[in-house]
C-alpha cells in the first residue's frame, strides 16, 4: 500500500471540556511534545493502518457499534505508569473501566479485527509519554489527586495527519440512527 493510499486511523473517547483542556495543558507542562498533537483521550483502537478504501466499512462499522451502546459514566482519579515497559504516566480510569473494554473488543471487530495489541487492553489517560524520568516523576505526583467525571455518549474516528496532529474526523454517538 501506498502512503497516498493508507490513513493511520485511531478510536477513542475524547475526554470532553474542560477536562481535557486541563489535562492537555498538564501534559504540555511536564514537557511531552506531543501535548497539542495528541487530544486527551482514552484509546480504544490504537494507530492502525488502514486503506482508504476501507474507510467506508470502517466507518459504517463504528457507526453500527455505536448505534447500539448505551453511555455510561467515567471518573478519571489519581496515576499511572506502565515504567519500566514504557515512559507513560496516566490518568488512571476509576470507574468506567467495563464499559471501555466493551467497546474496545467491539470496536477492534469487523473490519478492525484484525488490529492486534502489543499489550493488555488498559483504559487510561496519557498525561507524560517519552519525557524524562524526572518530568514522569513530576507528572505522577502532581496529578495523584486528579479527579474528574464525565458523561460519555459516544467515540471519536481519528486520522494522524502528515504534520503528526491526531484530528477527530468523525463522531459517532451512541444509540444514534445513521444520519447520512
Amino acid at each position: 500500500m501506498t502512503a497516498a493510499l493508507v490513513h493511520t486511523i485511531g478510536v477513542a473517547i475524547a475526554v470532553p471540556p474542560p477536562h481535557g483542556l486541563q489535562l492537555q495543558t498538564w501534559r504540555e507542562q511536564f514537557g511531552d511534545p506531543m501535548a497539542r498533537k495528541i487530544p486527551p483521550h482514552v484509546t480504544l483502537l490504537p494507530p492502525t493502518p488502514v486503506a482508504a478504501a476501507e474507510m467506508p466499512d470502517v466507518v459504517e462499522h463504528l457507526r453500527a457499534m455505536a448505534a447500539g451502546c448505551a453511555p455510561f459514566g467515567i471518573h478519571l482519579r489519581g496515576t499511572g505508569t506502565f515504567r519500566p515497559a514504557s515512559a507513560v504516566v496516566f490518568v488512571t480510569v476509576a470507574e468506567g473501566i467495563a464499559g471501555c473494554e466493551r467497546l474496545e473488543e467491539k470496536v477492534r471487530s469487523g473490519p478492525l479485527g484484525h488490529r492486534g495489541l502489543e499489550f493488555a487492553y488498559h483504559p487510561h489517560v496519557t498525561v507524560a509519554h517519552d519525557v524524562t524520568d524526572a518530568a514522569l516523576d513530576h507528572a505522577f505526583d502532581k496529578l495523584a489527586d486528579y479527579d474528574a467525571r464525565f458523561e460519555v455518549g459516544g467515540i471519536s474516528l481519528y486520522v494522524h495527519g502528515l504534520d503528526g496532529f491526531w484530528r477527530p474526523i468523525r463522531e459517532f454517538g451512541f444509540g444514534e440512527p445513521f444520519a447520512g
